[in-house]
């Protein structure tokens, strides 16, 4: 303990106040080596997550009857009042169409693995671009599965990379003697002709296409054949996508939990009326002998006067369906695909995807309502009509958004959080019921992630469908080590 009447005043408050930034500097860095582990983050992150809902829900709940008052003001214009009973009537159609899904899941599940007796001969095709080592990891996880070898043709296709993939699939082909074949095209051609490289030198009777950034599990491939072999009227199965990086920042944590919903509820509800709207890339099967038929059609499909670059799994899916063939989901056939880490590129692939998704969902409404095959398809004709809401839905709020904020901007803001809250517990429920992980909350901070900041998505695709740019075809950068409990890794030998 310092004197201060020996030191004086002076002294003993420099005294004090260096003592006092040395003991702040000593917290600080330990502070600093908690922060850097991750599960120290993970608390972190949760707990500001709570923090957030509860301060969104309580503002919802004390703004609700100013939100009343303020919807009142808009009923008193004609027009606004037709808004209101518009989303109303979409909002009341798309809950009915969740309990409906509810139902249809809750029967849903996968066909188990057939015996190596019954498994036909298949080929799977891995595509790449410029993907680096990664492609390694992926063959390796081929080669892996528990499929029988003579059954299994491997294709590995280098679609003109700029960068090192061809090697790595040659020390692949060295690695694996005669299980992997290695074609490579001269210059880039895009996804769907190397996918069409590796489908006129296929073999086997089911087709399964991989995408190069992703790795699966060893019961995958038998997982993935089998309901070809139980059910012949089934021409296509999507397989059930998780993300390999979810250790390695927000994004690919909240998309964790995103595509667990998106997969295993909103797919798995799709297969049981027959009608999955889109095979992954990531991960799909399909019959040969129906993707023969449709091959060259899919292959120089054209929007709006331009040949198809993007969405070859899409539109795959929709010529599969539109030939009469079942495309169902298997939730126990499991890859894990690399996901963006940043929001530039998230954008860049969300934007992409919603894209393609104008362009095949306009492609389906030229079949969709005929009779397209001999079963029902009133539950493909409600999902259908579900995407086509969920597209105009988007302008909808947007327009709302711009007509609250000249009556009452933060009383809507504060209403529009509490609804997207409310919102994401769907998926958040059936994550925790699904997984029993707390990583349940991601789904709230992703919903309000989308909220604030990938809104324009959909509304900028309507408007820029014709661009068929791949936007995330760049040079990869240097890929951390994916680590964490969902990662998955594979060594069969180590490469040169």
């Amino acid at each position: 303990m310092i004197d201060i009447k020996k030191v004086g005043i002076r002294t003993f408050t420099v005294r004090l106040v260096n003592k006092l930034a040395e003991i702040f500097a000593q917290q600080r860095r330990q502070l600093r080596q908690q922060l850097d582990s991750p599960v120290f983050d993970d608390l972190n992150s949760k707990c500001l997550i709570v923090f957030g809902i509860s301060v969104i829900i309580y503002c919802g709940l004390v703004s609700f009857s100013d939100f009343k008052s303020t919807l009142e003001g808009i009923r008193l214009y004609k027009l606004g009042s037709i808004y209101l009973y518009t989303i109303k009537t979409i909002l009341i159609f798309n809950l009915a169409v969740f309990i409906w899904r509810l139902l249809l899941v809750s029967k849903y599940k996968p066909v188990k693995g057939c015996s190596d007796k019954e498994l036909p001969k298949c080929t799977v095709i891995v595509p790449a671009y410029n993907e680096g080592k990664q492609v390694l990891v992926t063959l390796q996880s081929v080669v892996a599965s528990d499929y029988p070898a003579e059954k299994v043709q491997i294709i590995a296709v280098d679609d003109g990379s700029k960068d090192d993939t061809f090697k790595w699939m040659e020390t692949a082909c060295n690695l694996m003697p005669g299980r992997i074949e290695c074609i490579r095209q001269p210059v880039n051609r895009g996804k769907r002709e190397a996918l069409f490289e590796g489908i006129m030198r296929s073999k086997g009777r089911i087709i399964v296409t991989i995408d190069s950034d992703s790795t699966i599990e060893p019961n995958t491939l038998r997982n993935m054949v089998s309901p070809f072999i139980k059910d012949k009227t089934v021409g296509a199965v999507a397989g059930n996508v998780r993300v390999l990086n979810a250790s390695q920042g927000v994004i690919p944590k909240m998309l964790d939990v995103s595509f667990a919903y998106s997969f295993e509820f909103l797919r798995a509800s799709q297969s049981m009326v027959d009608t999955v709207f889109c095979t992954p890339g990531a991960l799909s099967a399909y019959r040969k002998d129906v993707v023969m038929k449709n091959l060259k059609t899919w292959l120089n499909q054209t929007f709006m006067g331009r040949k198809a670059t993007i969405g070859e799994d899409r539109a795959m899916t929709n010529m599969i369906l539109n030939c009469g063939w079942a495309v169902r989901f298997q939730s126990n056939a499991i890859v894990y695909t690399n996901v963006p880490t940043e929001y530039k590129g998230l954008c860049k692939m969300f934007l992409r995807w919603a894209r393609s998704n104008v362009r095949e969902t306009l492609a389906m409404g030229k079949f969709i309502f005929k009779k397209f095959r001999s079963t029902s398809a009133i539950g493909a004709r409600v999902n259908f009509i579900t995407s086509c809401l969920s597209l105009v839905f988007q302008k909808a709020l947007i327009g709302m958004v711009v007509a609250c904020m000249f009556f009452a901007p933060q009383v809507y803001l504060s209403q529009l959080m509490f609804g997207t809250v409310i919102a994401s517990t769907a998926p958040a429920v059936f994550y925790v019921l699904r997984r029993k992980d707390s990583d349940l909350l991601w789904a709230y901070a992703y919903g309000l992630f989308w909220l604030a900041g990938l809104w324009w998505i959909t509304p900028w695709s309507l408007l820029t469908a014709r661009n068929g740019k791949w936007l995330t075809r760049e040079l990869p950068q240097e890929r951390p080590v994916p680590t964490g409990k969902r990662d998955l890794r594979l060594n069969l030998g180590t490469a040169a």
